[in-house]
């Protein structure tokens, strides 16, 4: 096992206390005011013509108004929406798919909320932390979604779908992947393509509390951590381990954003490359950046949370990931990491160095967060149990 030496950490403020850790009960941050830069960006053209040869070709330059200054930002709701889990899209999609936790699939285009193009109602179930969990869209082939669900007896599929930019067939589904999940919470939900071209799928402790079942050191089993699946061959390893539940993760580049929902006390915000195996972050080991159960722990070769959230802070109970901000309206953000929390409701971002900054005082209380995503602009969402939020630049 390599060593791995802990990140700068930053916990977040303090506030109203909760005892909430699962991302499925019921479930938003103070102002960035980056001023804008008091020059302007030049952009230069190129001004050829059929001069003697002596004359030289010239150029000119044309002043690009900087933006304003971000004054802050602000939610547009864009739909009420039945338990919205997940959005999706790549650059230069027509549309954005959106998926609803009983089952269904939307397209959303332009702002507005199209018709169901996928229902698998029928091979699944919303008891405890069950559903339709996550949603990816194949990163070079058009044709191809993959979903993951639990289905009627609970256990973890992952499948693909036959995709033609409009409708979905739901006759060609595909189980490329399955495992079995002792109870119904901490199933995960969360998949993602690397750059590797690998599919990467967040999966819990296999439930209950205090890693009931073992799971969360053990690397026998694909429990407990984030799965590396070959798709085209449904070959699946154990990539990163010692999660409790890493129900949303982002992945930007090589860099692996987990947001891991804690037990009674703590909720984390992960960062590590999505391109070195064996990461070890610590459950049940540790909770956050204490010891679990113990006074004491053996630290070595862990790799610690970026950032810590204190249930005593605003009303915390389980941390909603999140995504890296890359779109162009909000520039301010870029490189960002956005999350949330199902109880507390609010809007934080960090960086790579563990700076957190508190949006909420902005945005306000969204309600019940469950998870972000993103449409083919890079442009964030956030989706609470019954609405679709997008955020907006005030400037």
């Amino acid at each position: 096992m390599r060593f791995v030496i802990p990140v700068l950490v930053l916990a977040v403020g303090a506030c109203a206390a909760s005892d909430r850790s699962d991302p499925t009960a019921d479930a938003l941050p103070p102002t960035i005011a980056a001023p804008a830069p008091d020059t302007t960006v030049a952009a230069t053209t190129s001004s050829v013509g059929t001069a003697p040869p002596e004359t030289t070709a010239t150029t000119t330059t044309a002043a690009v108004p900087a933006p304003p200054p971000l004054l802050g930002l602000e939610y547009e709701v864009v739909a009420e929406v039945d338990f919205p889990i997940a959005l999706v899209a790549r650059p230069g999609d027509a549309a954005a798919l959106l998926a609803e936790r009983r089952g269904i699939v939307r397209l959303l285009a332009d702002g507005e909320l199209g018709e169901v193009i996928l229902d698998i109602t029928h091979l699944t179930t919303t008891v405890g932390e069950r559903g339709l969990l996550g949603l990816a869209r194949h990163p070079s082939d058009d044709s191809r979604l993959f979903v993951h669900y639990t289905d009627r007896s609970g256990n973890t599929v992952v499948s693909e779908f036959s995709f033609d930019a409009e409708t979905i067939d739901p006759a060609s589904e595909r189980v490329i992947f399955t495992v079995a999940q002792p109870a119904g919470n901490h199933n995960g939900g969360m998949i993602q393509f690397g750059p590797d071209g690998a599919m990467y799928l967040g999966l819990g402790d296999g439930g209950g509390s205090g890693d009931r079942f073992g799971h969360g050191q053990n690397t026998d089993t694909l429990l407990g951590g984030i799965v590396r699946i070959d798709v085209d061959s449904g070959e699946a390893e154990l990539w990163q381990y010692g999660l409790r539940n890493p129900w949303r993760f982002w992945i930007d580049g090589d860099d692996l954003w987990i947001g891991d929902v804690g037990q009674g006390a703590r909720e984390e915000i992960n960062l590590a490359p999505v391109t070195e195996r064996d990461v070890n972050y610590g459950w049940p080991i540790m909770e956050g950046l204490g010891c679990f159960g113990a006074d004491a722990c053996d630290r070595d070769g862990l790799t610690l949370p970026l950032v810590e959230i204190a249930h005593s802070d605003a009303g915390t109970c389980s941390v909603t990931g999140g995504v890296v901000y890359r779109g162009d309206l909000i520039g301010e953000l870029a490189g960002r990491f956005l999350f949330s929390d199902y109880c507390g409701g609010y809007l934080r971002s960090v960086d790579a160095d563990g700076d957190v900054v508190d949006h909420t005082n902005d945005v306000g209380a969204a309600g019940r967060v469950v998870s972000f995503g993103v449409d083919p602009h890079g442009e964030v969402y956030v989706l609470t149990i019954d609405r679709l939020l997008r955020l907006e630049p005030v400037r």
